[in-house]
């Protein structure tokens, strides 16, 4: 039921009035306006260091040279200390805090960040998932379905080549375009995002804290994003710690490395380097895709969705894999199982078929996997998985105690 103020703003204001309304009414545990939603928990957020993080044999990495260097660990095609980084970027590793990342923490899984404080961040990309959300295709603010499938986070900082069809061109980029989408989160503008933010208690001081001033703007929101999502880096699953001579593969796990890094299999051509995700350099180490970070695997004869072009999507890190199921662009393949069962037998014939997926006649490979090799490969993906960064505190959602 309306009270009489909510009616005269609808009878009063039409539209206008309709998505004022939508603003301030009731959504479970979470309303609209700042002090009758959620506040956030930051009871334990000063320990949290978001600076550095801490590699597999204890030693640490500053965030901000990750982001300033673009390579660090991770090989994604540039030689070290090549840079590439845009002006945005260079200005996020400026301006990087801990308060700053913190607040950016809060931002990411506030559903205020949603026209109807329905949706965060958060909502499609799950902590526990490897960051991404179990549904073929995600839902935004309004119900409605987006075209693909949430893709896991796993450390953004290495990419200028986001979203499936690498529409951003670094975490910066991408960092507000999920808000001010009409399906995803629907905010309808810069004033709009600010002023919500404004009236919210609690974002005075963190914006305070995080930039020197409470003052609250477009770019602070997209710094403070960026910040947190930056500093999502992972680096201590089993496989780094084989690499750092502090753990031993077993047997099935040692056939199916190999048969990753061998050439009948080929899987390190595209899911290269420490990060196992394709160099962002058009034709760059590891024979990597002609397009820079995309390749058409054959999917399909001729695609509905033709991701960057010609059937080409973003070739995603492997690292968290088992986590993070549905797989590919439409969420199409339920388990790793289906998955390798496409590259073993299933590859289509496509004029843009990738050239490590072609056979010594152009046609579609067919590896033909036995049962024990397909087992194989999934228990060396499964040494991928970071246990310490899907349960880590410091990227956990503020709002949920």
């Amino acid at each position: 039921m309306m009270n009489i103020k909510q009616l005269t703003g609808v009878i009063l204001g039409g539209v206008t009035g309709l998505v004022m309304l939508g603003m301030i009414a009731c959504d479970g545990d979470n309303a609209i306006s700042g002090s009758i939603l959620k506040t956030p928990n930051l009871s334990n957020a000063s320990s949290f260091d978001y600076e550095f993080v801490t590699q597999v044999n204890g030693t640490s990495l500053s965030v901000k040279d990750m982001i300033l260097s673009r390579s660090f660990k991770f090989n994604t095609g540039f030689p070290p200390g090549s840079g590439n980084v845009d002006s945005d970027m260079q200005e996020a590793a400026m301006t990087f805090s801990n308060a700053s990342a913190k607040l950016g923490r809060v931002l990411f899984y506030d559903k205020r960040m949603s026209l109807n404080n329905t949706v965060s961040c958060g909502s499609c990309h799950h902590q526990s998932l490897a960051f991404s959300d179990r549904q073929p295709i995600s839902v935004g603010f309004g119900g409605k379905t987006t075209r693909r499938n949430s893709m896991s986070i796993n450390n953004p900082v290495t990419f200028n080549n986001l979203f499936w069809d690498s529409r951003a061109q670094s975490p910066m980029d991408l960092s507000l375009r999920p808000v001010f989408d009409h399906i995803e989160m629907g905010m309808e503008s810069d004033e709009m995002l600010e002023k919500k933010l404004a009236a919210t208690d609690f974002y005075a001081p963190l914006f305070k804290d995080a930039f020197g001033t409470s003052e609250i703007t477009r770019r602070k929101i997209s710094l403070a994003i960026t910040h947190f999502v930056t500093s999502m880096v992972s680096m201590n699953s089993k496989n780094d710690k084989v690499n750092e001579g502090m753990a031993q593969f077993t047997q099935m796990e040692k056939m199916g490395h190999d048969l990753f890094f061998s050439e009948r299999a080929a899987c390190f051509k595209c899911h290269s380097g420490s990060n196992f995700s394709a160099p962002d350099d058009p034709g760059g180490a590891y024979g990597a895709p002609t397009v820079a970070g995309t390749a058409n695997i054959g999917l399909d004869r001729s695609y509905a969705d033709n991701g960057k072009g010609n059937g080409k999507f973003r070739i995603p890190s492997l690292r968290n894999i088992e986590l993070s199921a549905p797989y590919m662009h439409d969420g199409r393949f339920n388990t790793l199982e289906a998955v390798i069962d496409h590259y073993s037998r299933g590859i289509q014939a496509h004029p843009h078929l990738d050239a490590n997926l072609k056979d010594g006649n152009g046609q579609p490979k067919r590896m033909n996997f036995t049962a024990e090799e397909k087992d194989a490969l999934i228990a060396f993906l499964r040494t991928l998985t970071d246990v310490s960064f899907v349960s880590n505190p410091k990227y956990s959602d503020p709002f949920a105690n």
